[in-house]
């Protein structure tokens, strides 16, 4: 049994055999086969490696041919290493004595000399464990023939580890057959970890290199609340996590009970919980959890699901599909908010050589160098206004310039739509992100000028504390409870609150019930959160006193320690809530 820690970033616990996506794209279906077919199980491994060095054997000579003798050694080293009798006889005496099936077999050896020749720290070793990859995932394509099945096809349930999955693969796991994920790099407030939790998808990030460590077909166990992945555990293991997979389960029912229930606190006063999205078929489901509203649709997945620049049309459809589900409540679209490193297509090729694209071209900095693409969204959110009470909010604002230079080309667009005689809403509220610290610093400034306030605490937090979120050497560094993040929260608040403003928090830190005590006792009703969220941040709103929350704050900015302000509230969260998530 083997025990890797990472960052939890969606709750629950899942249990399954498991899917090494890169290493392979596909699974083993069977892990042991019957004693009796253990000689014929051993034959199809013997067919499987003849084959598979008559096929090195071909390509050697086509690449001796066409490129030379020194390409060709690369195929005659992949040959040595199919027909090693060391590692053949290994592969058999699992079968034949364990009786694990070949497919299985093979990925439990080979992965084990890999991992050995990874740890000798030596290049020359370090290539030698990549050929063995390579010669494992040839077999296993030719073991399994037609049992192959690709992660697009899969038909029955596993658990998913990756080096790393981008925002649109995470946005397409099946949820019927992805049961959780693990990866390799990322961080708490990556878009990875943030779909995981839309998805309600057990799931832990940035546990370091591991991927040597698991053969397809193992069974894992992936803790979502903890940052846990258990490797091949034991039977001990086993039933205190089946246990611990229905108490969340319990736990998950009864939140389910309060959904529906007034957010306000136990005084009478209304908290407003509204849903963060990425995708329009979200909204549905945030307004099943109890959502009030949208208070962050994140449009760069328009962006990012396609090769191609979405059109007019594709914001305007998909704004109108959230509205749909929200008519009459609040639906804040944020604008294109990505970053060089992110861009589609033809974008990207126009910052090739960035060197660190968190400081760059990206957000609304990219929006306002690319008036094209800036003015087709905000034409679609004006349209889609006539349909609701839709609001527009610019991402990433860092000077006051910027924030005046959005605005007026949104006035330029009203213009627009006026010559032309197309129906649209003039009187959309606009707003700004707080996340970067010259925002939070001039929020007085800023507040004479905007309709209202979202506090992004990922970057905030990312960018005052000089910690890139998604680098797990530096993810202990990345502290929501730091004295100079409270400092900023409040400075924004209090700004908000003398030019008469709304101001909401829609960063991870609303989505977690350790900080909304905290938050509310600053100032703050409105919060934008993951929906799957919502019923646990209920059910501590509905146990809280806005007296109470006031002393929580209040205390808390007293620590000089991000560890102890998160002590405290942790401490705090058990005397509001003592039957909070297990």
């Amino acid at each position: 049994m083997l025990i890797k820690r990472g960052i939890a970033v969606s709750p629950g616990v899942a249990i399954g055999p498991v899917l090494v996506l890169g290493a392979e794209s596909f699974r083993i279906p069977q892990r042991f086969v019957s004693i009796d077919a253990v000689d014929a199980e051993i034959s199809r491994f013997r067919s499987a490696v003849e084959a598979i060095c008559q096929e090195i054997g071909d390509n050697e000579r086509l690449a001796s041919e066409r490129l030379g003798a020194q390409y060709a050694a690369i195929f005659s080293a992949h040959l040595m290493l199919a027909r090693d009798e060391k590692l053949v006889r290994e592969i058999e005496l699992l079968i034949r004595e364990k009786s694990f099936s070949p497919e299985f077999a093979v990925s439990r050896v080979f992965r084990q000399y890999a991992k050995r020749f990874q740890a000798l720290g030596d290049q020359y070793f370090a290539d030698r464990a990549v050929d063995l990859y390579d010669l494992e995932k040839r077999l296993l394509k030719y073991l399994l023939g037609e049992k192959r099945e690709e992660l697009s096809h899969l038909t029955s349930p596993v658990l998913l580890l990756a080096h790393n999955l981008t925002p649109s693969e995470t946005a397409a796991l099946d949820k019927q057959f992805i049961m959780g994920f693990a990866t390799e790099v990322g961080g708490e407030t990556s878009h990875t970890a943030i779909l995981a939790g839309a998805l309600e998808l057990p799931a832990v990030v940035g546990i370091g290199k591991f991927l040597a460590d698991v053969s397809g077909g193992e069974t894992i166990i992936i803790d979502g609340s903890h940052g846990t992945v258990i490797i091949d555990p034991d039977e001990d293991t086993l039933g205190k996590y089946r246990a611990s997979e229905e108490r969340y389960k319990s736990f998950s029912k009864r939140l389910e009970s309060l959904r529906q229930l007034k957010s306000e606190t136990q005084d009478g006063v209304p908290i407003t919980l509204c849903g963060n999205i990425e995708f329009p078929q979200e909204a549905m489901t945030a307004a099943h959890r109890g959502a009030e509203g949208i208070g962050l649709y994140r449009t760069e997945f328009l962006y990012l699901e396609s090769q191609r620049e979405p059109t007019e049309e594709d914001h305007y459809q998909a704004y109108c599909e959230v509205l749909q589900a929200f008519p009459t409540q609040p639906v804040i679209i944020r604008t294109l908010d990505l970053g060089s490193d992110k861009m589609p297509g033809a974008l990207k090729a126009e910052y090739p050589d960035e060197v660190n694209p968190a400081l760059s071209v990206r957000s609304i900095r990219l929006s306002l160098q690319h008036l094209d693409l800036f003015k087709t969204q905000l034409r679609a959110i004006l349209r889609a206004a006539v349909h609701g009470d839709l609001r527009v909010m610019f991402p990433l604002v860092s000077t006051l310039m910027e924030f005046r230079q959005a605005r007026m080309i949104l006035g330029d667009v009203v213009e627009d739509l006026e010559e032309q005689g197309i129906p649209f809403r003039k009187d959309v509220p606009v707003g700004m992100m707080v996340e970067v610290p010259s925002a939070a610093v001039l929020a007085d400034e800023f507040a004479r000028e905007v309709d209202f306030f979202s506090i992004g605490t990922n970057d905030l937090i990312q960018y005052t504390l000089g910690v890139d979120r998604g680098d797990p050497a530096v993810a202990s560094l990345y502290r929501a409870g730091d004295p100079s993040i409270l400092r900023l929260l409040r400075g924004v608040v209090t700004a908000a609150r003398k030019h008469q403003i709304s101001v909401s928090v829609c960063g991870q830190m609303s989505s977690d019930p350790m900080f909304l005590p905290l938050l509310i006792g600053m100032g703050i009703r409105q919060f934008s959160v993951t929906p799957q969220t919502i019923p646990e941040l209920k059910e501590v709103i509905r146990n809280l006193t806005i007296a109470k929350a006031e002393r929580i704050a209040n205390r808390a900015e007293t620590f000089d320690i991000a560890r102890d302000v998160e002590t405290f509230l942790r401490g705090e969260l058990k005397k509001i809530c003592p039957d909070s998530a297990p």
